[in-house]
């Protein structure tokens, strides 16, 4: 299923090139992605893959954005002018939604649980565990999502039923590694029927676990009608997601085979070259 069909960066030029994003996208060829059910950003750190994403998610309003929704866009040339450039960017770039390939109708709108998952949303979810006061505001979050006021959230808390679904949350989840928890994040988060935006997914995730999402993610795309966009360079995902692949770190951001990137064959040189001790008795 293909929710999102294309996205399409700013091409306005600002004087300063050290202004972000605009600074990240100056180099660059290419402004118009498209996506299939699976598609991958590949590149290095600071490659703007990231960013991609966030504006992305920005733009189409998804959970989990962090731009603001409105530009604040003062005169450039005050001195105490104030740009939000992230939110500007954000409303310069353009989308196109796809289609039911059963229907042939057009998406006019992406289902409700589609979100953006980023590394560091991850890590907070895990670092939950260790924290109990960080435990008490996700809670309180969780709560307050759920329609209760932040006031009557933390005052459930404090009172001993509140207390105990705190510690039974603190034991049920420490029985895990971080790597066993984040997959039991992604396993609440991914849904049937949804667009879905991951940055960086195999942070935390073992080798083996970073393939078995992988796995996932592509079952979901074959029979669930998910669509996802990754930001990652694990070669284990990149060589098990049957994805579409940018490659950000060229200038014209190329579609590439995941055995064809930098990164892929880095890790097959390395072990090519100790091939020897595998092959000791």
């Amino acid at each position: 299923m293909i929710y999102l069909n294309s996205f399409e960066l700013s091409d306005r030029k600002v004087n300063d090139p050290n202004i972000y994003p605009y600074n990240v996208f100056c180099g660059k060829e290419i402004r118009r992605f498209v996506f299939s059910e699976i598609t991958v950003l590949y590149g290095n750190n600071g490659s703007g893959k990231s960013t991609i994403l966030n504006l992305i998610a920005n733009k189409l309003k998804l959970k989990g954005k962090e731009y603001s929704d409105i530009a604040i866009d003062f005169s450039e040339n005050t001195y105490f002018g104030i740009v939000d450039y992230c939110g500007r960017f954000s409303a310069e770039c353009s989308y196109e939604l796809g289609q039911n390939e059963e229907t042939g109708k057009l998406v006019r709108k992406l289902p409700d649980n589609s979100r953006f998952i980023k590394s560091e949303d991850i890590l907070y979810e895990v670092k939950k565990i260790e924290q109990k006061n960080v435990l008490a505001d996700g809670m309180v979050y969780d709560y307050v999502n759920k329609g209760m006021t932040k006031e009557s959230a933390k005052a459930f808390l404090a009172t001993k039923e509140g207390s105990k679904q705190m510690d039974y949350i603190l034991f049920a989840q420490e029985k895990y590694s971080n790597g066993e928890t984040a997959m039991q994040i992604f396993e609440e988060y991914l849904r049937p029927d949804a667009l879905y935006l991951l940055d960086e997914p195999e942070v935390s995730l073992s080798p083996a676990n970073q393939v078995m999402l992988a796995e996932e993610i592509v079952k979901m795309s074959r029979y669930l009608d998910c669509q996802f966009i990754i930001a990652t360079h694990s070669p284990f995902m990149l060589g098990t997601l049957d994805s579409k692949i940018y490659n950000i770190d060229k200038p014209d951001c190329r579609v590439m085979q995941w055995y064809e990137l930098e990164n892929i064959r880095y890790f097959y040189n390395f072990f090519q070259k100790h091939k020897a001790a595998f092959e000791e008795d």
